[in-house]
């Protein structure tokens, strides 16, 4: 779900790792005042009463107690983190059936969190927890089954354990089925059927069924394809952080798709994202700002966001970069350096790097000429130009052709071997 559009659907299933919090005193409890006191300090967060509260009721056998007293030592609230103390309360409310401290001693044992990590031990506390009915465990179940840990993968039965908990409202249960339906795991693929699930998550409030949902109205999956809805929906996810959902809302204010054009917009929204990490995003503030879009031009500024993405593995702002040294653009112009950046972008695929690296290699710029390797790189840039580019292809085969004329037949065969065994890295 790259460039300049909405990107695809590619989201990892709803974290297996999902703690059960403090509930509300139920009304078995009514009597119990020393416990609702406790509860109702939690609810103000007035934490380290609570804690105190909780205290002499779990050394006394509560359950409850027990088990909010693990959850506090587990997240640090109002007293300090302490994850052996946290899995000893769980342990002890567990002993007495508590579904929620069960899941969440398989959390634990997931996690590595005050025990040595084992998902075996995981997946029997969750299924301990999910026979009684604990929604998040068999959610968590159900991911250890669609990921193969602790138990054979099993997408039939990972898929089992999600519709359990999503018939009865998990949302991340829900979400996780959208993305078997998406994906065709377990079941066969149907996008109208994953945008059932992604949207009974997302108006739950669930951020990534929000982004996938706008992702599937954007590209008309599963749905009619309409701008606005994908705009609404990208925009909840948007609001709560999701950075690949800012990401697009960005997109969609600079293409004008669902909403009128508006740069400034634009940038807020790709600001936000790539101050999260999104590469997508830092290398479209490059390109605002090598381009002047919305903005002064900017080429230093370009430089800074291309360099934060390339830095991470993008290859397309290691192309950018790459072109902004070459051209002395925004830095002291280096083709060595520019070379360098070509070369981390062409091994990882990018056509554009892959023949400015032939470039490079065909006139001694930044590197040794070599006339073997640059007929190497544009051969391999001609065959991975898309047909939209059809352009470009045709210029990698004519400079190829031309560093050819210039070669011996062993320099060609050669040459044509190291471009046949290329393979990205």
């Amino acid at each position: 779900m790259t460039s300049k559009r909405p990107t695809a659907t590619a989201a990892a299933f709803a974290a297996a790792l999902v703690l059960s919090s403090i509930a509300l005193v139920s009304s078995r409890h009514a009597a119990a005042g020393p416990l609702e006191d406790a509860t109702a300090a939690y609810d103000r967060a007035d934490y380290a009463t609570a804690a105190r509260l909780y205290l002499p009721l779990a050394e006394q056998g509560n359950a409850h107690a027990q088990y909010s007293l693990g959850f506090m030592y587990a997240i640090g609230q109002g007293v300090a983190q302490d994850f052996p103390t946290a899995m000893s309360w769980y342990r002890k409310a567990a002993d007495q059936g508590d579904a929620s401290a069960q899941n969440n001693i398989g959390v634990m044992y997931a996690e590595g969190r005050g025990v040595p990590r084992d998902y075996g031990e995981a997946v029997k506390w969750y299924r301990k927890a999910a026979d009684r009915g604990n929604l998040l465990a068999q959610n968590n179940l159900g991911y250890m089954y669609a990921n193969g840990q602790g138990v054979a993968q099993d997408y039939t039965e990972a898929i089992r354990w999600f519709e359990l908990a999503a018939e009865r409202g998990d949302a991340n249960a829900q979400y996780n089925l959208g993305l078997f339906n998406a994906s065709g795991r377990g079941v066969s693929q149907n996008d109208a059927e994953a945008v059932k699930w992604f949207r009974k998550a997302a108006e739950q409030g669930d951020a990534s069924a929000q982004y996938n949902l706008g992702l599937f109205y954007a590209s008309g999956r599963g749905v009619p394809k309409d701008p606005i809805d994908a705009v609404q929906w990208f925009r909840k996810s948007a609001a709560q952080g999701n950075a690949a959902a800012q990401y697009n809302l960005g997109v969609m204010y600079s293409t004008g798709q669902g909403v009128s054009r508006d740069d400034a917009e634009a940038i807020q929204w790709h600001r936000k994202a790539a101050d999260q990490g999104s590469t997508e995003a830092q290398v479209s503030l490059g390109y605002i700002y090598a381009n002047g879009r919305g903005v002064p031009q900017d080429d230093a500024e370009a430089v800074r966001w291309y360099r934060k993405a390339a830095e991470r593995g993008d290859a397309n702002a290691q192309t950018s970069l790459g072109f902004m040294y070459a051209s002395g653009r925004g830095v002291a112009r280096d083709f060595a350096e520019a070379s360098s950046w070509y070369r981390k972008a062409a091994d990882r695929g990018d056509p554009a790097a892959q023949y400015n690296l032939g470039v490079a290699y065909d006139t001694g710029q930044g590197v040794t000429r070599d006339p073997v390797q640059a007929y190497k790189w544009y051969d391999v840039a001609a065959t991975r130009f898309p047909p939209a580019a059809a352009d470009n292809r045709a210029q990698a085969i004519k400079s190829r052709d031309l560093v050819a004329a210039k070669m011996t037949p062993p320099q060609i065969a050669e040459a044509q071997k190291l471009a046949k065994d290329w393979a990205p890295r």
